[in-house]
């Protein structure tokens, strides 16, 4: 097979290979930050050729489709909502998909036909692989399953190992266009997130496999893990600060139990840095997200600490993500994935780190949750919520010890509130700390 010649035949300019995108039809995207940008500002250029395409995936990029009078031509259909796409479902250009992260494959090849598949890959190599680079997740998937795969060629896309790659022969049209990735800048770590990090990082023993989300608590809890030996890496997605601590030779992945001396992820979301620093990187694997989130997979790696966020905790231990109220806000991602992977993971832990109020206004614990909002991990799967007033063991204790755990981490300001709330509801007398 002279693959060679196959890329050249197929090598087209985006305004054919966007020409067979029909009305009506499905095109699935790829994730985060390998969306194929290019694509699909050319698609919103020649919008008049189009009506009612519905466009899926999960985190967006830049989203041009999502853009306000665009509805009659493009709609979303998304399984985790950012900026722009929150506001197309919110004027009612777009619908929200509940899907746990690991079974977002499964929807793809079992409930949702793909008829066009839009992906950014790697240049090819001498074989003629072409590489999903920061993005295998479900975009691996939605390339093999589609009736027509548009690749845009950029030779900014960093190749990775794993299971990371398509053959240019199932690929039906190549587009190349050259365009630096978006990038994710390094949060701003202020003092709360600092001591939350502090606390979280408290909690992680030598030899740990971790799981991580996004944002400046995960980056300010590795912060404090600098005196930590030989921790691991299994996790959704990893950022920059995951690879400023492979650099000091604190995360080795020596002492994982699974995938040996390997740091095991689904996507990436960082900077120029990182996807220098993962480009043909054998101590990265990238795999499809059926297999790094399953939980299954997850519970494989001993001593393993999953890291998230939330919006909200009530007083029983309920911890709210994706929603705020009836607004959806995100989704559930990949939460509950590692949370239950990390139940079942042999000196498992998961914590739910937060600040305790939003911008000092009102409080993150709660009496009872918002109305209408969507519970993501339940009383029976939560163990640890820190905030920056300190760390609450719930598993395993009354509702009574959960919600006295909880008022003693709300910020003070609000903490003789949540006290009356807990003493109407438990009829007996709340002694909480005051400062």
């Amino acid at each position: 097979m002279d693959w060679k010649k196959i890329y050249q035949e197929r090598l087209v300019s985006a305004e054919e290979a966007l020409s067979h995108v029909k009305s009506g039809d499905h095109v699935a995207l790829g994730h985060a930050l390998a969306e194929p940008t290019y694509l699909l500002e050319e698609m919103v250029r020649l919008k008049d050729n189009y009506k009612n395409v519905k466009f899926s995936g999960l985190v967006p990029g830049k989203a041009p489709y999502a853009a306000e009078g665009l509805g009659e031509h493009f709609r979303t259909c998304s399984m985790f909502l950012g900026a722009s796409t929150r506001k197309a479902v919110e004027r009612g250009d777009g619908e929200f998909i509940p899907r746990f992260f690991y079974e977002v494959p499964r929807t793809y090849r079992e409930d949702w036909p793909v008829d066009v598949a839009m992906v950014t890959l790697s240049a090819p190599d001498k074989h003629g692989f072409c590489s999903f680079g920061i993005s295998v997740d479900f975009t691996k998937t939605i390339a093999e399953n589609a009736k027509i795969v548009i690749g845009q060629v950029n030779k900014y896309m960093p190749r990775t190992h794993g299971d990371s790659f398509i053959h240019i022969s199932d690929i039906d049209f190549l587009v190349e266009h050259d365009e630096p990735l978006v990038e994710l800048p390094k949060p701003h770590i202020g003092e709360v997130e600092s001591k939350i990090g502090e606390y979280v990082a408290s909690l992680v023993n030598d030899g740990d496999c971790l799981q991580l989300g996004i944002g400046a608590i995960p980056d300010a809890a590795l912060q404090f893990m600098k005196d930590k030996k030989d921790l691991g890496i299994h996790s959704e997605m990893i950022s920059d600060g995951v690879m400023d601590l492979m650099k000091a030779g604190v995360i080795t992945n020596k002492k994982k139990n699974f995938h040996n001396r390997r740091t095991v992820v689904t996507f990436l979301m960082g900077t120029k840095d990182l996807y220098d620093y993962v480009d043909d990187n054998p101590f990265f694997e990238m795999y499809p997200v059926d297999y790094v989130n399953d939980p299954r997979v997850v519970s494989q790696n001993d001593n393993m600490v999953c890291i998230n966020s939330c919006i909200q905790v009530d007083l029983t231990g309920q911890v709210v993500s994706g929603s705020i109220g009836p607004r959806q806000f995100s989704g559930v991602g990949g939460q509950v994935d590692f949370v239950r992977g990390a139940a079942w993971s042999k000196g498992g832990r998961n914590i739910i780190a937060m600040p305790s109020t939003v911008k000092g206004k009102m409080s993150k614990i709660v009496p009872v949750i918002t109305e209408g909002s969507s519970v993501t991990t339940s009383i029976n799967d939560v163990d640890y919520i820190i905030t920056e007033y300190g760390i609450a063991k719930l598993g395993s204790k009354s509702l009574n010890e959960r919600a006295r755990a909880l008022i003693n981490i709300a910020h003070p300001d609000f903490r003789e509130e949540l006290a009356k709330a807990y003493e109407e509801r438990f009829h007996e007398k709340c002694d909480y700390k005051r400062d």
